[in-house]
């Protein structure tokens, strides 16, 4: 059926409208299928690489629970190598700090820390850290070095922590008094749901006759 006057009046403005704008609305319309799919690669990628670093933790977890420190070296140095970005990494290294503590190896064990301190994406686990790196040292009698830490800036969840660490330094360094009033300052800080680190807190302080 041939179109009326009007008709092709609106087709001629159509395509006069593609003329001009149809490369752009071409344009528009493949960038976003590739944002999609691009999204969409990016989303399965990012799944992998967490499933792969997940495993490797699992390694790691196994190996320390056995007691197997190559199998425990191998996943943990692949999982910092090629998944530092991942939360896995860092747990991995507290996992390893935490063995080669046990071990006696009071160099590795600092090692470890200070990588999650310098590369963990979670200001959680820098401060978990932070708060066991103090305490290796304090194990390590490196106190001054400990209680450079525990007197360092920290996020203010950590206050009782941070307070209790303290306590446990300048006991070892023979600074009663001192360490009393740290002990208090981590009852004053921790929270009434923190009932084993209170009660923890509170006996070394009634240790201290406070």
């Amino acid at each position: 059926m041939p179109l009326d006057l009007e008709e092709q009046e609106q087709v001629a403005d159509l395509k006069a409208w593609w003329q001009t704008y149809g490369t752009i609305v071409l344009g528009c319309a493949l960038a976003a299928v590739l944002a999609i799919s691009g999204w969409t690669v990016w989303k399965r990628y990012e799944a992998s690489q967490l499933g792969q670093a997940s495993a490797l933790y699992e390694s790691v977890v196994r190996a320390a629970q056995a007691g197997d420190a190559k199998a425990l070296r191998d996943a943990g140095g692949s999982l910092a190598e090629n998944f530092a970005r991942t939360p896995y990494a860092a747990m991995a290294a507290l996992v390893s700090a935490r063995f080669y503590s046990d071990r006696g190896d009071a160099k590795a064990s600092q090692a470890q820390l200070q990588w999650v301190i310098d590369r963990a994406q979670s200001e959680d686990l820098r401060e978990l850290a932070r708060l066991r790196l103090g305490a290796v040292l304090l194990e390590d009698k490196a106190y001054d070095r400990a209680l450079a830490i525990a007197d360092a800036p920290h996020a203010a969840p950590y206050d009782a922590q941070y307070a209790a660490l303290k306590g446990d330094i300048l006991v070892a360094k023979n600074q009663r008094n001192e360490a009393k009033a740290a002990y208090k300052l981590a009852l004053e800080k921790s929270g009434k749901e923190q009932s084993g680190f209170r009660e923890s807190v509170r006996t070394r302080l009634e240790a201290l006759g406070g």
